[in-house]
């Protein structure tokens, strides 16, 4: 059984781990490797501390995904925020990121965001189409934004806006 709660500080070390062996695929997420743990450390505490929209899956306590929206700091920007979600291999299209993603939406909503953010690769269409689901729309194409291992990757820029009522999943 998969469970999806908030962040804590006990969960920091699982959480570096499980990033660090997404990253390491060098296929969705923009770092190649993960941070040093402390400097992990203070980011997550950080996260934590401001009250940022930030949820785990655990699986018999350890973290196996992740989902996230951290609001801009500049005052113009404040209304928006940045999602980032990412599983271990073995749950992708098991439904738990739809349900990573639908916790984070709601609370961000609850945080007071009106407009929610992200970038995902051109190829990723599992994900381009979970974020449709959701009622993020494309905004734009970055042409060439990413070079990884000699290869240029697009960036699908995605954005949605909370409507009246909760965030919608169709």
């Amino acid at each position: 059984m998969i469970e999806i709660v908030p962040i804590s500080p006990a969960h920091i070390d699982s959480f570096h781990r499980a990033l660090d062996l997404v990253v390491r695929e060098r296929q969705y997420l923009a770092l190649l490797e993960a941070p040093p743990i402390e400097e992990f450390r203070g980011f997550v505490q950080n996260i934590i501390s401001r009250g940022y929209p930030q949820f785990v899956a655990l699986s018999v306590g350890e973290v196996v995904g992740w989902c996230d929206v951290l609001p801009k700091t500049w005052p113009i920007y404040a209304h928006t925020g940045v999602l980032g979600v990412a599983l271990l291999p073995p749950l992708r299209g098991q439904g738990v990121g739809r349900r990573l993603i639908a916790r984070t939406l709601e609370a961000a909503r609850a945080y007071g965001l009106s407009r929610v953010e992200l970038t995902v690769r051109e190829n990723n269409r599992n994900a381009i189409a979970l974020y449709k689901k959701f009622g993020f729309e494309t905004e734009g194409i970055k042409r060439n934004a990413l070079k990884i291992d000699g290869r240029y990757e697009n960036l699908v820029l995605m954005g949605l806006l909370f409507e009246e009522g909760r965030p919608r999943e169709t």
